[in-house]
């Protein structure tokens, strides 16, 4: 029996967070956490997915209604035309992927070809924090068996963090990696700051060398693709990045100039579930890394680590823990139960799809409506 998608409904739900979130990358703090979540259904089966905020979809479901769920090239085209003209469209795709799953009885990261739901993952810590407390989170991480964590830097010059992961270094000693993030890729709505010169990211670069770190990750804007591939060539640490481009052809000019050691296309964000598994058999036959950026909620970390149980050749994969401020339950409000990591790793669900289903009713205090997206 063919299933053909019935409807598509997205619904915007928040999180207060008391006390706040301070982002290394946003001195505004956070005072909430925002989900969209996409519900695809076809008969009595519904696919979920999450992201962006999809708010240039509206009036474009009949582009789907209708259609077999699994014309999956079908969909990524037309989602590609859309996220052209009105931002990132992934999370339908997620869901479509999901719904594919569900009916089909398989999970994700099975239906895409994977042996394994054990992914090992790096604790990839996001708030702004004292020196002290840094070093403390980092020791506490390393005794709970993750096999590296991540290093986001914030001020406007490296010799000011560059001592943080100095400091993490001999609290952790060698057996745990570092990894680290400069964000100089992209810039919030109101930063103004420019990014790293090439100077400053060679100096950077061989600094946390020095240090041990596996890699750094953004130090170049993310279409310096000449810039990147010098730095690279330079470098003794392996250069990470690609989290924020939104186009294939972005990622293929990375590949061609051989700019990334690393490359982080996030599913929900910059490729979708299709172009994810294609952009991977591309980076592994390369030889480099295909580690995706996963930061958001936890249905969206779910389709990155379904999709990278599959296709990755990574070391470890993106999990963002940061407590107290950014935890399991805060990242994961959307799902019954957070995702969690036990000595490293991440076992995904045997479950059809994503391998979660949506409380719905556990959600309906905290659902929005779009005018009040922006406050």
């Amino acid at each position: 029996m063919t299933h053909l998608i019935e409807s598509i409904e997205i619904h915007h739900y928040r999180l207060p967070l008391d006390p706040p979130f301070h982002a290394s990358w946003d001195p505004n703090p956070r005072r909430s956490h925002t989900s969209t979540l996409v519900c695809v259904r076809a008969g009595d089966f519904e696919g979920i997915g999450s992201g962006d905020t999809m708010l240039g979809f509206a009036g474009h479901a009949h582009l789907f209604i209708g259609h077999d769920p699994f014309a999956i090239e079908r969909h990524v085209r037309i989602l590609d035309n859309l996220q052209f003209h009105y931002g990132r469209m992934w999370p339908l795709e997620i869901a479509l992927w999901d719904l594919m799953g569900k009916i089909t009885g398989q999970p994700l990261w099975r239906l895409l070809g994977g042996a394994s739901p054990r992914v090992s993952v790096y604790a990839s810590t996001g708030a702004q924090a004292p020196l002290e407390v840094r070093v403390a989170l980092a020791q506490r991480l390393k005794a709970l068996g993750f096999p590296a964590l991540k290093l986001r830097f914030h001020a406007d010059d490296p010799r000011q963090d560059i001592p943080v992961a100095r400091a993490v270094r001999e609290a952790i000693g060698p057996e745990m990696h570092i990894l680290v993030d400069a964000n100089q890729a992209w810039r919030m709505p109101w930063d103004e700051a420019a990014t790293w010169d090439f100077k400053t990211a060679v100096y950077a670069a061989d600094a946390l060398a020095e240090l041990g770190v596996y890699w750094l990750e953004e130090p170049l804007h993310r279409h310096d693709y000449h810039g990147l591939a010098e730095l690279r060539r330079r470098a003794k640490v392996r250069i990470a990045g690609g989290e924020g481009n939104r186009e294939f052809a972005e990622f293929r000019e990375y590949l061609r100039h051989g700019s990334y050691d690393v490359y982080q296309q996030d599913v929900a964000w910059s490729t979708g579930i299709l172009r994810a598994k294609q952009l991977a058999a591309e980076v592994n036959a390369a030889g480099n890394i295909y580690s995706p950026h996963t930061w958001g909620d936890g249905l969206a970390l779910l389709a990155n680590l379904q999709v990278s149980a599959a296709v990755s050749n990574a070391p470890f994969i993106e999990f963002p823990y940061d407590p107290p401020t950014w935890t399991p339950e805060r990242r994961d409000f959307i799902l019954p139960q957070p995702i969690v990591a036990e000595n490293g790793v991440v076992t995904l669900p045997d479950k059809p799809g994503l391998g979660v289903e949506i409380d719905w009713q556990a959600l309906k205090s905290l659902r929005i409506d779009t005018s009040t997206m922006e406050s």
